[in-house]
């Protein structure tokens, strides 16, 4: 299991939480139907992580090299990203505080952590050089913002779980196969190419 795998699989754990969470707050059939369809997602993701060939070792020097974007960016676990998280941590935890024992307004919970979540994605997206992390991270923030908007505006508890907890949710678990998917596709690409090659 590379770090990278293990990246996808925080990720979409962090997407099947928020759905289990909030769906309780939909309609009985809508919230059910959420939760099996994000379980059933889940463990696909683990069972093809699981099955996907390991990396291929690094090639022999070529007389002229891939270019540098065709190579996915590898995910470290390292101080920086432990800053990162840090920092969500700290910031999540104090905004809790905020919005529950000053603001006394609870339903907004879930507004708050969708917005932290999606700003910390900003900061990994820099500490792990991969831009498209930024579209996921303004996706997510953008859910949080408007569920704290509506908890502020007075909305029923299921449009606030339903756009800051469940759609934020589906953009992780989505997230974490379209990378899946991609990987997949340049290993394609790789195996065709070097097959070419040999012919």
């Amino acid at each position: 299991m590379t770090k990278e795998r293990v990246g996808r699989i925080i990720g979409a754990s962090f997407g099947l939480a928020f759905i289990q969470v909030n769906a309780g707050a939909l309609p009985v059939a809508a919230g059910t139907a959420l939760r099996v369809l994000a379980v059933a997602a889940f463990a696909a993701l683990l069972v093809t992580l699981r099955r996907a060939p390991a990396p291929a070792p690094a090639p022999a020097p070529a007389p002229r090299p891939a270019p540098a974007a065709a190579a996915a960016p590898a995910v470290h676990f390292g101080r920086r990203y432990r800053y990162v998280v840090a920092a969500e941590a700290l910031v999540g935890v104090a905004g809790l505080v905020v919005i529950n024992t000053v603001l006394h307004t609870p339903r907004a919970t879930v507004g708050w952590i969708a917005l932290v979540v999606g700003v910390h994605f900003f900061g990994l997206a820099a500490v792990w050089r991969m831009p498209a992390l930024h579209r996921l991270g303004a996706g997510l923030s953008g859910c949080g913002a408007a569920g704290l908007a509506l908890a502020a505006a007075g909305a029923p508890q299921a449009a606030v779980a339903a756009v800051a907890g469940v759609l934020p949710g589906a953009l992780l678990l989505g997230s974490a196969w379209w990378k899946v998917r991609g990987g997949a596709e340049l290993r394609r690409a790789a195996t065709s190419t070097s097959g070419a090659s040999v012919s």
